[in-house]
């Protein structure tokens, strides 16, 4: 049965930065706080006028990392995004992507998982291609949460920021790529991450902004304690699934969601921070692209070699969450 594996990445962020001493002007609240309680500095926003639409973003990431793995969009055979603010209910992001690709040969289509929306495309795709039905595969997380935030709501709208990763899939028989993907969502706990009707304001300093007509509530503490919890337990899985131990990865790559979090999920797994990932500071949560995203700047700051262990691991609305175990073969 052929394996998938990853063969190129890439990523692109908007150019607008909110810092932390911006959102003291927009809501009650201070870097030291924001920085105390969620690990964020800074965060990207993406602009109108300015090619930076859900389906440009994700786009533009697609092109890097098709130029890394060195084909042709026509090459595709499936292209799947994960994302929860698309440009337009319909058609989907993915056929959007698939036409300004040019990629014409490729089945494509959407997943909203929330923030578990990369590792829920990603088992898509590498299923098909275990299967034999898709030989490569592009795979997308791209958010404008942006466009969904209450800049009115502290606790929030500091949190938040927009931006696309994206991989190729390719196939192999050489026992790496994508050993294995857990999923897992419990639809009881739906009411601590949710999008609600109604969302008009925005701050003046945040002039070109595109606001869509519902905005994100989040019930913070409570999913703080589910979140830590089943990512510990989806990536303890995924380590016994294919019977290795914490020590022998080589690379943590969490959704970036919130510092305590990721260092707690860390410490529950006995993996040391020195392994872990993270661009929380410069991105804020970026929901499904938060994954790609790291992965894409880990991978070109050449911190994941050849053989490597790479673990990924989210969490998100639904609730969802998931893992994926890789051997790294770029």
């Amino acid at each position: 049965m052929p394996q998938a594996c990853i063969t190129g990445t890439g990523s692109k962020i908007p150019k607008r930065i909110l810092s932390n001493k911006d959102l003291e002007n927009i809501v009650d609240t201070t870097n030291e706080w924001i920085i105390r309680r969620t690990g964020i500095n800074e965060r990207r926003l993406s602009s109108k006028g300015k090619s930076e639409s859900t389906t440009d973003l994700a786009t533009r990431a697609s092109f890097k990392a098709l130029e890394m793995a060195g084909i042709s969009p026509k090459s595709l055979d499936m292209i799947v995004v994960g994302t929860v603010t698309p440009d337009r209910q319909f058609p989907s992001v993915a056929c959007m992507v698939q036409e300004a690709l040019n990629a014409d040969n490729a089945a494509s289509f959407d997943i909203s998982a929330g923030c578990s929306g990369f590792i829920y495309a990603l088992s898509m795709v590498s299923n098909a291609i275990q299967c034999g039905t898709c030989r490569t595969g592009l795979v997308i997380g791209v958010e404008r949460l942006s466009s969904i935030i209450n800049w009115q709501d502290r606790n929030t709208c500091v949190l938040l920021g927009d931006g696309a990763g994206a991989v190729v899939l390719g196939s192999t028989n050489n026992h790496v790529g994508i050993l294995s993907t857990h999923l897992k969502s419990d639809g009881r706990f739906g009411d601590l991450l949710y999008s609600s009707d109604g969302n008009t304001y925005t701050p003046k300093i945040l002039k070109g902004l595109e606001i869509k007509p519902f905005h994100l509530i989040m019930d913070g503490n409570r999913l703080f304690k589910q979140a830590v919890g089943c990512l510990s337990e989806i990536a303890t899985e995924a380590l016994q699934y294919n019977s290795i131990s914490s020590d022998e990865i080589d690379i943590l790559i969490p959704h970036q969601a919130n510092i305590r979090i990721i260092k707690a999920m860390a410490k529950n797994l006995r993996i040391p921070m020195k392994k872990v990932y993270t661009n929380i500071h410069k991105y804020g949560n970026t929901s499904s692209a938060s994954i790609p995203i790291a992965l894409d700047e880990a991978n070109r700051e050449g911190l994941i070699n050849k053989g490597a262990h790479v673990l990924l691991v989210s969490f998100g609305a639904g609730l969802t969450w998931g893992a994926s175990l890789l051997k790294w073969r770029i």
